[in-house]
Protein backbone atom coordinates (compact mmCIF):
# COMPACT_ATOMS: atom_id res chain seq x y z
CA UNK A 1 0.00 0.00 0.00
CA UNK A 2 1.29 3.45 -0.82
CA UNK A 3 2.08 5.79 2.05
CA UNK A 4 -0.93 7.91 3.08
CA UNK A 5 -0.50 11.65 2.95
CA UNK A 6 -0.19 13.75 6.09
CA UNK A 7 -3.72 15.12 5.53
CA UNK A 8 -5.16 11.62 5.37
CA UNK A 9 -3.40 10.70 8.59
CA UNK A 10 -4.81 13.85 10.18
CA UNK A 11 -8.27 12.68 9.18
CA UNK A 12 -7.64 9.39 10.96
CA UNK A 13 -6.40 11.17 14.07
CA UNK A 14 -9.64 13.23 13.97
CA UNK A 15 -11.64 10.03 14.23
CA UNK A 16 -11.58 8.07 10.97
CA UNK A 17 -11.95 4.38 11.59
CA UNK A 18 -10.37 3.12 8.37
CA UNK A 19 -9.04 5.16 5.49
CA UNK A 20 -8.48 2.58 2.75
CA UNK A 21 -6.63 3.63 -0.36
CA UNK A 22 -8.22 3.06 -3.76
CA UNK A 23 -11.64 2.24 -2.31
CA UNK A 24 -14.21 3.98 -4.55
CA UNK A 25 -17.36 5.58 -3.20
CA UNK A 26 -20.43 6.86 -5.02
CA UNK A 27 -22.15 10.13 -4.14
CA UNK A 28 -25.58 11.36 -5.18
CA UNK A 29 -25.79 15.13 -4.77
CA UNK A 30 -27.93 18.15 -5.48
CA UNK A 31 -26.39 20.19 -8.27
CA UNK A 32 -26.17 23.55 -6.49
CA UNK A 33 -23.18 22.45 -4.41
CA UNK A 34 -21.26 21.05 -7.38
CA UNK A 35 -18.45 23.67 -7.52
CA UNK A 36 -17.48 23.21 -3.88
CA UNK A 37 -18.18 19.49 -3.66
CA UNK A 38 -16.15 18.65 -6.75
CA UNK A 39 -13.09 20.49 -5.39
CA UNK A 40 -13.50 18.97 -1.92
CA UNK A 41 -13.77 15.49 -3.46
CA UNK A 42 -10.59 16.10 -5.47
CA UNK A 43 -8.75 17.05 -2.29
CA UNK A 44 -10.07 13.98 -0.45
CA UNK A 45 -8.92 11.78 -3.33
CA UNK A 46 -5.44 13.32 -3.26
CA UNK A 47 -5.19 12.90 0.51
CA UNK A 48 -6.47 9.33 0.77
CA UNK A 49 -6.27 7.68 -2.64
CA UNK A 50 -10.00 6.88 -2.50
CA UNK A 51 -11.96 7.58 -5.66
CA UNK A 52 -15.12 9.70 -5.30
CA UNK A 53 -17.68 9.37 -8.11
CA UNK A 54 -20.36 12.07 -7.95
CA UNK A 55 -23.67 12.18 -9.83
CA UNK A 56 -25.79 15.32 -9.63
CA UNK A 57 -29.53 15.91 -9.84
CA UNK A 58 -32.43 17.66 -8.13
CA UNK A 59 -33.63 16.32 -4.77
CA UNK A 60 -36.79 14.79 -6.34
CA UNK A 61 -34.71 13.14 -9.07
CA UNK A 62 -32.31 11.67 -6.53
CA UNK A 63 -35.16 10.45 -4.32
CA UNK A 64 -36.69 8.66 -7.32
CA UNK A 65 -33.40 7.01 -8.21
CA UNK A 66 -33.06 5.71 -4.68
CA UNK A 67 -36.68 4.53 -4.66
CA UNK A 68 -35.96 2.67 -7.91
CA UNK A 69 -33.23 0.73 -6.14
CA UNK A 70 -30.06 2.64 -7.04
CA UNK A 71 -27.26 2.17 -4.53
CA UNK A 72 -24.97 4.95 -3.29
CA UNK A 73 -22.60 5.58 -0.41
CA UNK A 74 -23.35 9.24 0.31
CA UNK A 75 -26.41 11.44 -0.24
CA UNK A 76 -26.27 15.26 -0.34
CA UNK A 77 -29.60 17.10 -0.46
CA UNK A 78 -31.49 19.80 1.51
CA UNK A 79 -31.74 18.97 5.25
CA UNK A 80 -35.51 18.47 5.21
CA UNK A 81 -35.28 15.93 2.41
CA UNK A 82 -32.31 14.24 4.10
CA UNK A 83 -34.30 13.96 7.33
CA UNK A 84 -37.04 12.16 5.40
CA UNK A 85 -34.46 9.66 4.16
CA UNK A 86 -33.24 9.24 7.75
CA UNK A 87 -36.79 8.58 8.96
CA UNK A 88 -37.21 6.03 6.17
CA UNK A 89 -34.08 4.26 7.37
CA UNK A 90 -32.08 5.02 4.23
CA UNK A 91 -29.50 7.37 5.78
CA UNK A 92 -27.61 7.06 9.06
CA UNK A 93 -28.71 9.84 11.43
CA UNK A 94 -25.30 9.82 13.18
CA UNK A 95 -23.56 10.86 9.95
CA UNK A 96 -25.79 13.86 9.15
CA UNK A 97 -23.41 16.75 8.36
CA UNK A 98 -24.44 20.30 7.36
CA UNK A 99 -22.47 21.67 4.40
CA UNK A 100 -23.72 25.21 3.76
CA UNK A 101 -26.30 27.24 1.90
CA UNK A 102 -26.70 28.72 -1.58
CA UNK A 103 -28.62 31.87 -2.54
CA UNK A 104 -30.59 32.73 -5.67
CA UNK A 105 -29.05 34.95 -8.32
CA UNK A 106 -30.37 36.94 -11.27
CA UNK A 107 -28.79 36.17 -14.64
CA UNK A 108 -28.79 37.50 -18.20
CA UNK A 109 -26.83 36.39 -21.24
CA UNK A 110 -23.44 37.91 -21.94
CA UNK A 111 -23.79 41.23 -23.76
CA UNK A 112 -27.30 41.97 -22.48
CA UNK A 113 -28.00 45.04 -20.36
CA UNK A 114 -27.99 44.54 -16.61
CA UNK A 115 -31.41 45.03 -15.05
CA UNK A 116 -31.55 46.88 -11.74
CA UNK A 117 -32.20 44.29 -9.04
CA UNK A 118 -30.82 46.28 -6.12
CA UNK A 119 -34.18 46.48 -4.33
CA UNK A 120 -37.53 44.72 -4.38
CA UNK A 121 -39.15 47.63 -6.23
CA UNK A 122 -36.34 47.67 -8.79
CA UNK A 123 -36.64 43.90 -9.28
CA UNK A 124 -40.38 44.26 -9.77
CA UNK A 125 -39.89 46.91 -12.46
CA UNK A 126 -37.23 44.81 -14.18
CA UNK A 127 -39.47 41.75 -14.30
CA UNK A 128 -42.47 43.67 -15.61
CA UNK A 129 -40.28 45.23 -18.30
CA UNK A 130 -38.64 41.96 -19.36
CA UNK A 131 -39.64 40.17 -22.57
CA UNK A 132 -39.41 36.81 -20.81
CA UNK A 133 -38.58 35.26 -17.45
CA UNK A 134 -36.97 31.85 -16.89
CA UNK A 135 -36.58 29.77 -13.72
CA UNK A 136 -36.87 26.19 -12.52
CA UNK A 137 -39.61 24.03 -11.03
CA UNK A 138 -37.39 22.84 -8.13
CA UNK A 139 -37.28 24.31 -4.61
CA UNK A 140 -35.90 27.73 -5.59
CA UNK A 141 -38.42 27.97 -8.42
CA UNK A 142 -41.30 27.25 -6.06
CA UNK A 143 -40.03 30.02 -3.83
CA UNK A 144 -39.81 32.47 -6.75
CA UNK A 145 -43.35 31.64 -7.85
CA UNK A 146 -44.67 32.51 -4.38
CA UNK A 147 -42.45 35.59 -4.20
CA UNK A 148 -43.80 36.99 -7.47
CA UNK A 149 -47.35 36.42 -6.25
CA UNK A 150 -46.54 38.29 -3.01
CA UNK A 151 -45.07 41.10 -5.09
CA UNK A 152 -48.39 41.28 -6.94
CA UNK A 153 -46.94 40.44 -10.37
CA UNK A 154 -47.39 36.66 -10.57
CA UNK A 155 -50.34 36.81 -12.95
CA UNK A 156 -48.64 39.37 -15.18
CA UNK A 157 -45.49 37.27 -15.48
CA UNK A 158 -47.22 33.95 -16.15
CA UNK A 159 -47.69 34.40 -19.90
CA UNK A 160 -44.02 35.22 -20.47
CA UNK A 161 -42.50 32.70 -18.07
CA UNK A 162 -40.66 29.53 -19.08
CA UNK A 163 -39.75 26.91 -16.48
CA UNK A 164 -37.50 23.86 -16.49
CA UNK A 165 -36.95 20.94 -14.10
CA UNK A 166 -33.42 21.98 -13.18
CA UNK A 167 -31.06 24.94 -13.08
CA UNK A 168 -28.80 23.76 -15.89
CA UNK A 169 -31.69 23.81 -18.37
CA UNK A 170 -32.63 27.32 -17.25
CA UNK A 171 -29.11 28.63 -17.77
CA UNK A 172 -28.74 26.93 -21.15
CA UNK A 173 -32.01 28.54 -22.23
CA UNK A 174 -30.77 31.99 -21.21
CA UNK A 175 -27.50 31.51 -23.11
CA UNK A 176 -29.45 30.79 -26.31
CA UNK A 177 -32.14 33.41 -25.62
CA UNK A 178 -32.81 36.77 -27.19
CA UNK A 179 -34.35 40.08 -26.30
CA UNK A 180 -34.72 41.36 -22.77
CA UNK A 181 -34.74 38.07 -20.87
CA UNK A 182 -34.16 37.54 -17.14
CA UNK A 183 -33.27 34.20 -15.58
CA UNK A 184 -32.87 32.95 -12.03
CA UNK A 185 -30.69 30.23 -10.61
CA UNK A 186 -28.42 29.12 -7.80
CA UNK A 187 -25.49 31.54 -7.62
CA UNK A 188 -23.03 28.65 -7.64
CA UNK A 189 -24.48 27.24 -10.86
CA UNK A 190 -24.57 30.66 -12.54
CA UNK A 191 -20.86 31.14 -11.82
CA UNK A 192 -20.10 27.83 -13.48
CA UNK A 193 -21.94 28.90 -16.62
CA UNK A 194 -20.54 32.43 -16.89
CA UNK A 195 -17.69 31.40 -19.23
CA UNK A 196 -20.30 29.82 -21.53
CA UNK A 197 -22.21 33.03 -22.16
CA UNK A 198 -23.93 34.14 -18.97
CA UNK A 199 -23.59 37.09 -16.63
CA UNK A 200 -24.51 37.12 -12.95
CA UNK A 201 -26.34 40.41 -12.44
CA UNK A 202 -26.47 39.97 -8.69
CA UNK A 203 -28.26 38.14 -5.88
CA UNK A 204 -31.92 38.64 -5.07
CA UNK A 205 -32.39 41.69 -2.83
CA UNK A 206 -31.42 40.79 0.74
CA UNK A 207 -34.93 41.21 2.15
CA UNK A 208 -36.33 38.57 -0.24
CA UNK A 209 -33.28 36.37 -0.70
CA UNK A 210 -33.92 32.66 -0.39
CA UNK A 211 -31.21 30.26 0.70
CA UNK A 212 -31.30 26.52 0.16
CA UNK A 213 -29.22 24.62 2.68
CA UNK A 214 -27.54 21.29 2.03
CA UNK A 215 -26.43 18.41 4.23
CA UNK A 216 -24.67 15.10 3.68
CA UNK A 217 -25.24 11.66 5.13
CA UNK A 218 -24.04 8.09 4.68
CA UNK A 219 -26.53 5.66 3.19
CA UNK A 220 -27.37 2.75 5.48
CA UNK A 221 -26.89 0.35 2.57
CA UNK A 222 -23.65 2.01 1.44
CA UNK A 223 -21.46 -0.43 -0.53
CA UNK A 224 -18.32 1.15 1.01
CA UNK A 225 -19.52 2.48 4.40
CA UNK A 226 -16.15 3.06 6.11
CA UNK A 227 -14.77 5.32 3.38
CA UNK A 228 -18.17 6.96 2.98
CA UNK A 229 -18.09 7.94 6.66
CA UNK A 230 -14.55 9.23 6.25
CA UNK A 231 -15.62 11.38 3.30
CA UNK A 232 -18.66 12.85 5.06
CA UNK A 233 -16.53 13.51 8.14
CA UNK A 234 -14.02 15.30 5.90
CA UNK A 235 -16.78 17.50 4.44
CA UNK A 236 -17.39 18.86 7.92
CA UNK A 237 -13.78 19.92 8.51
CA UNK A 238 -12.61 23.57 8.38
CA UNK A 239 -10.51 22.77 5.30
CA UNK A 240 -13.53 21.49 3.38
CA UNK A 241 -15.68 24.39 4.62
CA UNK A 242 -13.09 26.80 3.20
CA UNK A 243 -13.34 25.06 -0.19
CA UNK A 244 -17.12 25.37 -0.13
CA UNK A 245 -16.94 29.03 0.87
CA UNK A 246 -14.57 29.86 -1.99
CA UNK A 247 -17.12 28.34 -4.37
CA UNK A 248 -19.92 30.60 -3.11
CA UNK A 249 -21.49 28.17 -0.67
CA UNK A 250 -21.97 30.03 2.60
Amino acid sequence: MNRLSFAALALCIAGCTSVRENAPISVLSAGAVEPGLAKAAEQFQRDTGNTVKIQFGTAPQLAKRLADGEKADVLIIPPGALDEEIKAGNVSAQTRTPLGRVGVGVVVRTGASNPDVSSVDALKRALLGADSVVYNTASSGLYLEKLFDKMGIGAQLKAKTTRYPNGAQVLEHVIKGKGNEIGFGAITEIRQYEPKGLKLVGPLPAEVQNYTSYAAGVMTAAPTPDVARDFVRYLGTPAAKAIFSSAGIE
